[in-house]
């Protein structure tokens, strides 16, 4: 979720600071996460994903700026699957104190209302919790984002700890 350049709009800030407050999903057993580092991978589903939702941060990123976000020894990125197919992506942030930020999560347009977007955010808690020394994963999502999205996020067991109108 990007909120650059739009205004009136409401951001919600939610976190699970406990492994065992996570609520997972069904996972459909055809889902899974695959990892990747690859920089053009990044700028396709950031670009496909967030299209419909006001990601407008990094459209203008050059392949060297995509290249060096990627790079990051403390990002982590995933491509969901459903069967063969590509389904959606995530992009986690490795931040100080045992954060982990999960900065960008979604499906694909052709993907939206399969009934997967719960085990794709289930998988992508379980990651975040693998990550050594997690004490706390968190994201936000706004008025802009997908209808669901908030109540995707409360159903896993994130908590609301921050509201903004930007």
């Amino acid at each position: 979720m990007s909120t650059q350049g739009v205004r009136g709009i409401k951001v919600w800030y939610l976190e699970i600071t406990e492994e065992e407050e996570f609520i997972p999903s069904e996972v459909v057993t055809n889902l899974s996460l695959e990892p990747t580092d690859d920089a053009a991978i990044n700028t396709q589903f950031y670009r496909e994903v967030g299209g419909d939702w006001q990601w407008v941060d990094r459209l203008n990123w050059t392949d060297n700026q995509w290249e060096k976000w990627v790079s990051r020894e403390n990002l982590r990125t995933w491509v969901a699957h459903l069967g063969a197919e590509a389904a959606g992506y995530v992009e986690m942030e490795i931040q100080e104190g045992g954060n982990i930020e999960i900065v960008y999560f979604g499906l694909l347009p052709l993907m939206i209302g399969k009934g997967i977007g719960g085990g794709v955010l289930s998988l992508a808690i379980r990651e975040a919790w693998k990550i050594k020394g997690t004490q706390r994963v968190w994201l936000h999502t706004c008025s802009e984002d997908h209808p669901h999205a908030l109540g995707n996020y409360e159903k896993r067991g994130f908590r609301l700890f921050k509201t903004e109108v930007i």
